[in-house]
């Protein structure tokens, strides 16, 4: 291609093929371009000069096609089909077919003037094409003489559909935000929500971006978050735009999108013949409807000038460079492009002094301009850049020492040397990216370095190698890959594979996603963690995988012996050291209901297999640790007051106060009593009890059942149960420590058995005489008390007592049983007749354990 005439371009046909996204202009463009002898086109982005160049080396091969960007040139010496970027197309060259995509970019505040440098004196010989949107029609009509329209319609529709929000977007959604802190800030609550987003900037290297794109083309994320850099070049499967922001910031200042812009964005929502939809999301608001009608209907207004910078310049001098680039358009529909970067570095440079002497004659001047032409990629470095630039022209000049024309490779080294590093965050490699860039883009400039090529080469791989931690640094951020990966699947195919360790950890298609705890799933806490459907898809994928394993833990419990389980004093229910159960109140106080754990892993069928073998190791556990009040409740003894007895301490779980049995005592007959005597059963002083009852295991159990029955709630009072007596704290049930086995002695609770060997130490003293001192140390020993409180302690058991010479005695031969007040601590009865003290029955623990049992 080169600057032609007048007369050779009238000869060459001149198409523009015009019309929204999605009609299939470039690929329009690729058939044509491989149907003449040679060709090129120039494309506004790097990528998709290399997309369309690995197109055609498909189709032609390696050795017939080129690729010419400014950071990559693959020029083999038979190549007759160029894919370029605009700015790196040869002008020298010339081709059959020539072609120019997004030409309405000739509009653009930034790069403007060298798409319209193209448009106006770029053409093939045979053909030349314009590929762009419709707004351009009437200035290509002015300023291309001769040139033919071909309008294609949209493949698909595009509608719009209101505002949505962020949490409740649809899959294969592009959220399209302008700063990169919006863009992380969405991409945040995307992967806490959904699993993750890829992410597209234009700070992003090719590579990267590429990267991204494939991880969310392949399915591993349904969401992608993006700045207007997806406008062009991007053909993805978005199903939906959704603007999370309307306005800009354009390098000058922010401004509201105009319509056209939102138009090319939209766009990439339906690609080909599937439709599209885009809105905005919930926290912007809606579109106003007569812009979402234009985006929707592709009208807009038409492009009223382009931008245009003389492209004859002029190198006498730094002056007469800088006037030609002011130079303003002689043709209506142009107008004067702002000053671009490279003119921004030639006013900062030609300000030095030093580089101004330097720059003397065209030769020096064209140089500092090819300098000056060098791309800051991360448009963040401001002077740093500048003087980059002023110190590389320094040495091609000759003016730093070395020889003249050659960058010096010891200093390029250091410079590359010190972006060879992949730690850090997102950020810093980004910027790195941006200065290798820079640094590969000098590299094809071949005559200024002396190894040119290995160069290229060298920081080519280093901008793979940054581009690849980029890459890696955004999936840690912004994805769950292990709830996309378990969404996917689902997705996908019905079945998921899932394995449990011995330790419980639960993996799901490789996935770490918690411990199966008994049969309960819990989340990892990462998991846990989330918010929304990220944590709850991840759950979903761990219990649709684990039916199969569940179902086999159900058989392996089935068959387990008794050995396997244990019964806390909770009423928790284990199974190989795992909580799988839980006792709840009975039909009776000896019947308990087994409940498998609450769990989603568990369904009807294996839910009542796993509750039936909980409950026949229940029923034998209590049998066996409480075998004499099951034996109690189904004795056949043949007298009628021995078998009431019986059934009454059963009910009262092994302990009856004598006074609430004073009539079956009374009516029980000698073989009744041997056959009493025989079941265990003790008829005491205070009370009637079973001594096999007082081991701790077993005193631990009849508390848990009357617990249950009385429906305390949680866990019973956490107790050192068989102890001989214990100092209580409060709050603590009487009618619990009745049950347990216990009498309550002031605020000492004291084991039956131990209260029986009192009152006998009590009347084996009497039986003396009445003044024969007690045994203090012993009686306080059993109590658990010091002596100074056995007085006390022995009036609560309904002894008054003195203190003589000889030590302490009881006051009276006659033994008052106490009453029993709502909080079971004994009181000293004021009177002693039996018939009168009846009535305190209705306020101890066994009269309301009886009431209880009464209300069931």
């Amino acid at each position: 291609m080169a600057r032609i005439s007048a007369a050779a371009a009238s000869s060459s046909r001149t198409v523009a093929v015009l019309g929204p996204t999605n009609t299939g202009k470039t690929h329009l463009a690729m058939e044509r371009m491989l149907g003449h002898a040679s060709g090129m086109i120039g494309f506004p982005l790097r990528l998709l000069a290399r997309e369309n160049y690995d197109r055609a080396v498909k189709i032609k091969g390696e050795r017939r096609v080129a690729l010419i960007t400014g950071e990559e040139k693959i020029v083999p010496p038979d190549a007759s089909w160029f894919l370029c970027t605009v700015e790196a197309m040869p002008v020298d060259r010339r081709v059959a077919f020539l072609g120019i995509d997004e030409i309405q970019m000739c509009a653009d505040p930034d790069r403007g003037h060298l798409f319209t440098d193209r448009l106006l004196h770029a053409r093939g010989e045979v053909e030349t094409m314009l590929m762009g949107a419709e707004t351009i029609r009437p200035l290509l009509r002015r300023l291309v003489p001769g040139v033919e329209f071909i309008v294609r319609p949209r493949f698909s529709a595009l509608t719009h559909a209101g505002p949505c929000k962020l949490t409740r977007l649809p899959r294969r959604t592009a959220v399209v935000a302008f700063s990169a802190a919006d863009v992380y800030g969405i991409a945040e609550l995307i992967r806490r929500q959904r699993g993750g987003a890829a992410i597209v900037l234009g700070a992003l290297s090719p590579r990267t971006r590429n990267a991204q794109v494939a991880m969310y083309q392949a399915g591993e994320v349904d969401y992608l978050v993006a700045t207007d850099a997806i406008g062009m070049g991007l053909n993805m499967h978005v199903d939906h735009v959704a603007f999370a922001a309307t306005r800009k910031f354009d390098g000058r200042g922010p401004r509201r999108l105009i319509a056209a812009e939102m138009a090319q964005i939209a766009g990439r929502a339906g690609r080909h013949t599937r439709d599209g939809s885009f809105g905005t999301t919930a926290e912007i608001g809606p579109l106003d409807a007569e812009l979402a009608q234009r985006i929707e209907s592709h009208v807009f207004e038409p492009l009223t000038a382009l931008k245009w910078r003389n492209s004859d310049l002029r190198f006498a001098s730094v002056e007469a460079l800088r006037t030609s680039l002011a130079r303003l358009p002689d043709r209506i529909g142009l107008i004067r492009a702002r000053e671009a970067d490279d003119e921004l570095a030639l006013t900062y440079l030609s300000a030095d002094a030093e580089i101004a002497d330097l720059a003397r004659g065209p030769a020096a001047v064209a140089l500092l301009w090819d300098v000056c032409r060098i791309p800051d990629f991360g448009k963040i470095a401001g002077e740093g850049h500048a003087r980059l630039l002023g110190q590389m022209f320094r040495f091609l000049i000759g003016a730093a020492g070395g020889p003249a024309g050659l960058l010096p490779s010891d200093w390029v080294a250091r410079q590359v040397d010190r972006l060879n590093r992949s730690d850090g965050d997102i950020e810093a490699l980004m910027q790195r990216i941006a200065g290798i860039r820079t640094w590969t883009y000098v590299a094809h400039q071949s005559s200024w370095l002396a190894d040119a090529e290995g160069w290229q080469q060298r920081t080519r791989a280093i901008e793979d190698k940054l581009s690849d931690a980029l890459h890696q640094r955004l999936i840690q951020r912004f994805v769950d890959r292990r709830t996309a990966s378990l969404v996917g699947h689902m997705r996908s195919r019905g079945d998921l594979t899932a394995s449990v360790g011995a330790g419980g950890d639960v993996r799901v298609e490789g996935h770490f996603v918690g411990t199966l705890e008994g049969f309960r799933f819990a989340p990892d806490p990462s998991v846990s963690g989330s918010a929304g459907d990220a944590g709850r898809s991840v759950t979903a994928a761990a219990v649709r995988a684990l039916a199969a394993p569940i179902r086999q833990r159900v058989s392996q419990l089935e068959a387990d012996d008794d050995n396997a389980f244990a019964l806390a004093a909770d009423g928790m229910i284990a199974w190989r050291k795992e909580a799988v159960g839980q006792l709840h109140r009975g039909s009776d106080v000896l019947s308990p209901r087994v409940e498998p754990l609450a769990s989603d892993l568990l369904g009807g069928e294996t839910r009542e297999r796993l509750r039936r073998r909980l409950a026949l190791f229940v029923t034998a556990r209590l049998r066996a640790r409480l075998a004499p009040l099951y034996r109690a409740r189904e004795a056949t003894v043949a007298g009628a007051a021995a078998r009431g007895l019986l059934w009454q301490l059963a009910e009262s779980l092994g302990m009856l106060p004598r006074r609430s049995a004073r009539s079956q005592i009374a009516a029980l007959s000698r073989s009744d009593r041997q056959a009493l005597a025989a079941a265990g059963v003790r008829l005491g002083h205070e009370a009637v009890w079973i001594p096999r009852l007082l081991k701790p295991e077993a005193m631990a159990l009849r508390g848990l059942l009357y617990w249950l029955q009385a429906g305390g709630g949680g866990a019973p009072p956490r107790l050192p149960l068989g102890r001989p007596s214990l100092d209580l704290p409060s709050l603590v049930p009487p009618a619990f420590l009745a049950a347990s086995g216990y009498r309550l002695v002031g605020s000492t609770a004291v084991r039956i058995d131990v209260v029986e060997r009192v009152h006998g130490l009590v009347r084996q003293a009497l039986r003396v005489a009445a003044t024969t001192p007690l045994p203090e140390v012993e009686m306080a020993r059993l109590l658990g008390c010091p002596a100074a409180r056995l007085p006390p302690m022995l009036e609560c058991l309904g002894y008054r007592t003195a203190q003589i010479e000889g030590g302490l005695v009881v006051a009276s031969g006659k033994s008052r049983p106490p009453r029993q007040g709502a909080d079971g601590i004994g009181r000293r009865a004021g009177r002693s007749s039996s018939t009168k003290d009846a009535p305190s029955e209705v306020h101890s623990p066994f009269a309301a354990l009886r009431a209880l049992q009464a209300g069931r």
